[in-house]
């Protein structure tokens, strides 16, 4: 099908040039290529490649009563990875596939057109890294995933891995929002007999209601709370992360910013002053991705309209720093600068 709604985003990938024909000195804006999704259909043939999608809606965190401004992520965050380093090798592949504009079409129509895209990526053997938008975005994406997996006639037991403050559990008799994802993707597990496995990390306790505790116990979602991960043994927190990915055959990961402490991702939709410090997520996401088993992955919730000085993008940049360097170095193509 033809992606529409659907532009192209390397305008935003501008910065400083060290050097035009030194590689050790280029950084991601020299490097990321434009992937048009209407038009290449031939698999891209490198070692690793990466492709960033941006999915620019809010009409989500409008439905779940939070404070709008995420349809303007994308760019912000592009415009924050551009200075990156290439601290990988030539067989690295990035490419920019444009973004999904969802401000003349429902949330429901976006959500539809980023399965798609994200089945198109995974078609070209690329590993998706979407630029939320609300947290609707992770239906979006899931939907390519599954869409993905059926038609590779591989397991359905895809982990979902959740970094957020919240379930997103909420019913949705009225309508979807940014709230009710996690519930949803249920409902198409239990439609397809197969079993569910999410995972939600940093979980707030003053942020959940006592039913939405509740049914993440009926549909057997584990989940670990922020104050948890503030204070446990670390090798307790990844002893859960083990048990939890053992069942599944593959994983995909989302991070909501709003996991965060205010201090570090102020500007997101609903901020969280007892967040959690992104130097403890860290080696949680990268421990995850050594597991080799992840698929795909998204950050979302990031609202430039409440930043300051850009904070909340780039930790969202730093994270997908982390998400690809971390992928490099596990397919021995990372250009290690510390030894």
């Amino acid at each position: 099908m033809v992606l529409t709604n659907y532009v192209a985003a390397m305008d935003c990938w501008k910065g400083r040039v060290d050097s035009t024909t030194d590689y050790d000195a280029f950084r991601w804006h020299q490097w990321v290529q434009p992937l048009d999704l209407n038009e290449v259909t031939e698999p891209m043939n490198c070692k690793l490649g990466f492709a960033f999608l941006g999915f620019c809606s809010e009409q989500g965190v409008k439905r779940n009563k939070g404070r709008v401004g995420t349809a303007l992520a994308p760019d912000f965050i592009r415009a924050q990875m551009s200075n990156f380093p290439c601290t990988f090798s030539k067989e690295v592949k990035f490419f920019d596939a444009g973004n999904i504009l969802c401000d003349e079409i429902s949330m429901e129509e976006g959500q539809w057109l980023l399965g798609h895209a994200v089945e198109k990526i995974l078609d070209l053997n690329l590993f998706p890294i979407v630029l939320g938008g609300g947290h609707e975005t992770t239906f979006g994406h899931f939907q390519g995933q599954l869409a993905d997996l059926k038609k590779k006639k591989e397991s359905l037991d895809m982990g979902i891995i959740n970094f957020d403050a919240h379930f997103d559990l909420r019913p949705y008799e009225h309508g979807p929002s940014s709230g009710s994802m996690f519930r949803q993707i249920a409902d198409i597990y239990k439609k397809e007999q197969a079993v569910y496995h999410y995972l939600p990390l940093g979980i707030q306790e003053h942020s959940n209601t006592v039913s939405l505790f509740k049914y993440a116990k009926e549909i057997g979602a584990d989940y670990i709370l922020a104050k948890e991960i503030q204070t446990a043994n670390y090798s307790t927190i990844l002893e859960k992360i083990d048990t939890f990915l053992y069942e599944c055959d593959s994983a995909y990961i989302t991070i909501c910013t709003d996991v965060f402490s205010s201090a570090f991702a102020p500007g997101v939709s609903a901020t969280q002053s007892l967040g959690l410090d992104p130097e403890v997520v860290l080696p949680l996401l990268k421990h995850i991705l050594r597991t080799r088993q992840v698929r795909g992955f998204d950050i979302c919730e990031i609202s430039p309209r409440f930043d300051q000085d850009n904070t909340t993008a780039n930790l969202g940049a730093v994270l997908i720093f982390a998400v690809v360097n971390t992928m490099c170095k596990l397919n021995n193509l990372a250009i290690d600068v510390l030894k």
